[in-house]
């Protein structure tokens, strides 16, 4: 289905210091899963979802995000001269898989921060964000989801799951009423609220589409949880005025700015691999 959603954004400014030591001279969204790097499978769900153009946030440092999407004339030739056509494929099509652009966060001052950065990029016209440490699996990718519901409602809208109460307090979190299956209007946010007072267990979940009065927003939001612009605290603005959905998706989160879910999920891709995934299942198996 086509839809109105041409343009996503992608916040890959942070520092990655829950990765660290191994942050430290790559990107967090460089680290590969896999066969490839984290980012490349949110832009993937970019594309999948019709995107045409993205624009990535970056930071000093962080240049190697530009070059893993430039052409390498030299590293196709030699791919070529050694008959290594299914690589040269592979890096091929990281040329055309959308137009994307880059600007800079110069200073770290959260995720809204961030989001503020591609006001110019954005315009007039609704827009996805997706993060840039956070892959997602789902049979329809849920950036085309979220773009599907926007169509019907054309307001802002946020891609929620479910998780323990337990461990609510970690996210963003969604209050509101249910509209339909899956559909929630929203009437609380509240990023990361203390522990053991979350007032629901449906959670963002690193996907939205948002309209361009986000920037607004965002230009009146004040420093929140950590002393950064929170984006939740501006969607949460902007329900003074406007109806604010959440789209609770059917498939799996994986957030891989932590070490844990970082070894899972490679564990998790691995299994699901043809070529290597009933030796690593027997592996695990030995070892465990």
């Amino acid at each position: 289905m086509k839809t109105k959603i041409t343009k996503a954004v992608i916040p890959a400014a942070g520092f990655g210091t829950r990765l660290l030591p191994g942050t430290k001279a790559q990107p967090k969204e460089m680290l590969v899963v896999l066969d490839k790097p984290v980012i490349q499978y949110v832009v993937e769900e970019a594309v999948q979802s019709g995107i045409t153009d993205i624009l990535i946030i970056i930071s000093e440092g962080k240049e190697v995000l530009k070059t893993h999407f430039r052409p390498d004339e030299a590293l196709e030739k030699l791919l070529e001269e050694k008959g290594k056509h299914k690589e040269l494929e592979a890096i091929r099509s990281l040329n055309h898989l959308a137009n994307i652009q880059y600007v800079y966060q110069h200073e770290q001052k959260g995720l809204g921060d961030a989001v503020l950065c591609a006001e110019k990029f954005v315009g007039d016209k609704p827009f996805a964000v997706l993060l840039g440490d956070t892959i997602i699996e789902a049979v329809k990718p849920l950036t085309l989801q979220l773009a599907e519901v926007y169509e019907l409602i054309e307001n802002p809208v946020v891609s929620l799951q479910e998780v323990p109460l337990v461990i609510a307090h970690r996210y963003g979190v969604f209050v509101g009423d249910k509209v339909k299956e899956r559909l929630f209007s929203g009437t609380e946010l509240i990023e990361k609220p203390p522990v053991g007072k979350s007032p629901s267990n449906l959670v963002f979940s690193g996907r939205y589409v948002l309209t361009p009065d986000i920037f607004e927003a965002l230009r009146h939001t004040k420093p929140g949880v950590n002393n950064e612009i929170q984006l939740t605290d501006a969607i949460r603005m902007l329900m003074a005025h406007r109806k604010v959905y959440g789209w609770a998706f059917d498939g799996k989160r994986h957030d891989v700015g932590n070490k844990l879910d970082f070894i899972k999920t490679n564990v998790l891709f691995g299994l699901k691999n043809k070529e290597i995934g009933e030796e690593l299942r027997e592996w695990l198996r030995l070892e465990l």
